[in-house]
């Protein structure tokens, strides 16, 4: 056996004839635990709230989606759909169209979001399943569906035949505009169902059907503004993009969830890394005292280390037995940090004790990921501190 592992795991195990000795040992050992478990209760929190924050942007956009390089729109021809449909690893996709516009009832008004779906939509969009009250929008008729926000803002119901729901969108064209009613097209739509999906998303859309807003938008047949897709499980994305921008000759470009929401991944991203340093730090400041408790036990067996010494041990095998000493502590404590942690958080999901609202449970995720960043922050900054404490060994025998 390995003999400074040896007398390292003697010396955890035994208690010093200072009694303040195992007395701070003990304190710092406990922050360690504390402190672990800690981090890992407040990054598995993270985690569920990372989680619960995306779930509503996963219930809106796609897997994919495809956008035109330059310009509002691009034409996709009936034999690109055809190609695009037998991609490997698709599943279904939906031509889609954006517009800013302008709506008005009952002299409210306001500007959102005109987005054009056709009939596959609802396989690739989960929109549809998120209705408030309702019903989806049908094909070749005028028939809408209007966000919550849009309809609280509007003072709007659903099928008002007394009131018009009007759609305002500029003409394309140059030049200067001398008759106001003449610089829109205009159409009345009945809304037929209302979405909610988070406060955001509820004020920015209004559905309708693709046909109706390639009409009021003045676009040609085949001219639409995006592709929507959504990939069979485990397909390789990479190999997806690649081959729907060959289709379309690299007049779009590809976007995956992620990147369709770059700002909510990066400020969620930078939050996460935020609250990891934050904790890091205060597990610093407790291996701080931990170090101190290594020094007074290189310290108390001061006599023995001369007594290895004389007995041939070499010098380096004296701070190794204090480094594997504190490892291994750090160790011992991570663990029993990381079972209290886990053990609280599955408390959380199973009887969900703390409540954000009457009917939603604080969020909390258990991932083998977090287990580790937790572990191996503390077996890191515990080496570290055991190294530097360790080095008193090898002085206190030549003292």
């Amino acid at each position: 056996m390995n003999f400074p592992l040896y007398i390292a795991k003697r010396y955890i195990f035994s208690k010093s004839k200072n009694n303040a000795i195992n007395i701070i040992t003990r304190i710092a050992s406990g922050g360690i635990i504390v402190g672990g478990m800690a981090l890992f209760i407040v990054l598995s929190v993270f985690s569920g709230l990372r989680e619960f924050s995306l779930s509503f942007s996963n219930d809106f956009d796609s897997d994919l989606k495809a956008i035109p390089v330059s310009g509002k729109s691009f034409i996709i021809s009936p034999e690109q759909e055809k190609q695009i449909k037998n991609i490997k690893g698709l599943a279904d996709f939906s031509k889609v169209i954006e517009e800013r516009v302008l709506f008005s009832f009952k002299g409210k008004q306001q500007v959102a979001f005109l987005k054009g779906v056709d009939k596959n939509f609802v396989k690739v969009n989960k929109a549809s399943e998120k209705l408030f009250n309702g019903q989806w929008v049908k094909s070749d008729t005028y028939q809408c569906v209007i966000g919550y926000g849009i309809s609280e803002k509007l003072s709007m119901g659903l099928f008002d035949f007394n009131n018009s729901f009007e759609t305002y969108v500029p003409k394309p064209g140059k030049g200067s505009i001398e008759n106001p009613d003449q610089a829109f097209n205009k159409a009345v739509l009945i809304p037929v169902g209302i979405y909610a999906i988070s406060e955001e998303l509820d004020s920015k859309y209004v559905f309708a059907d693709l046909d109706l807003v390639q009409e009021l938008l003045e676009y040609k047949p085949f001219q639409i503004s995006g592709i929507e897709v959504k990939t069979k499980p485990n397909a390789n994305q990479n190999d997806i993009i690649s081959e729907i921008q060959k289709i379309l000759h690299n007049k779009v470009t590809v976007k995956t969830r992620a990147q369709q929401n770059a700002t909510l991944y990066k400020m969620l991203n930078t939050e996460n890394v935020a609250i990891y340093l934050i904790f890091t730090l205060v597990i610093i400041m407790i291996l701080f005292a931990f170090s101190g408790a290594i020094i007074m036990m290189v310290l108390d067996k001061k006599e023995n280390l001369k007594t290895l010494y004389y007995l041939g041990t070499e010098p380096k095998n004296l701070t190794k037995i204090f480094l594997f000493q504190g490892t291994l502590l750090c160790a011992i404590a991570g663990i029993i940090g990381l079972l209290f942690g886990s053990i609280i958080v599955f408390v959380q999901l199973k009887f969900q004790l703390i409540m954000i609202t009457p009917s939603l449970a604080y969020p909390v995720v258990f991932t083998l990921n977090n287990i580790v960043i937790v572990f191996g922050t503390i077996m890191l900054l515990g080496f570290l501190a055991s190294l530097i404490a360790s080095s008193r060994a090898h002085k206190s025998v030549f003292d």
